[in-house]
């Protein structure tokens, strides 16, 4: 079983700015894009899945992500575009603390299904 980690996107710099690469880094097939902005001091997310496995990317600003696994409690704190979280199935996670400016797209394994979330948290 894998646990939630970071990993680092590939991004190309030079004097016209930067150009991250999302394609070969998220280690699924992706069938599923969507992005949360204009949050006030909600949390968001509160659940885990059955089957889908997911990629965080702030993509402007930042927010934190509450993650417990079942057996470890962490925080991670997304707040450059080039940073990934990977959340597994079994990862109970909420996200809170965003920026004013915030955008955190998410990337998922698999198409909406309400069936696929778990709302009790461990």
């Amino acid at each position: 079983m894998y646990m939630a980690r970071i990993i680092d996107l590939k991004t190309f710099t030079d004097k016209r700015g930067n150009l991250t690469v999302i394609d070969r880094s998220i280690p699924f097939d992706i069938k599923r894009i969507f992005y949360i902005y204009g949050v006030d001091d909600s949390k968001r997310g509160g659940h885990r899945h059955r089957k889908t496995i997911q990629a965080a990317i702030c993509i402007k600003g930042s927010c934190t992500i509450y993650n417990n696994d079942g057996t470890k409690e962490e925080i991670f704190r997304l707040d450059k575009p080039n940073k990934c979280l990977l959340l597994e199935p079994h990862d109970w996670h909420a996200m809170y603390d965003f920026s004013d400016d915030a955008i955190l797209m998410v990337l998922a394994s698999e198409y909406f299904d309400e069936g696929d979330y778990i709302f009790q948290p461990y």
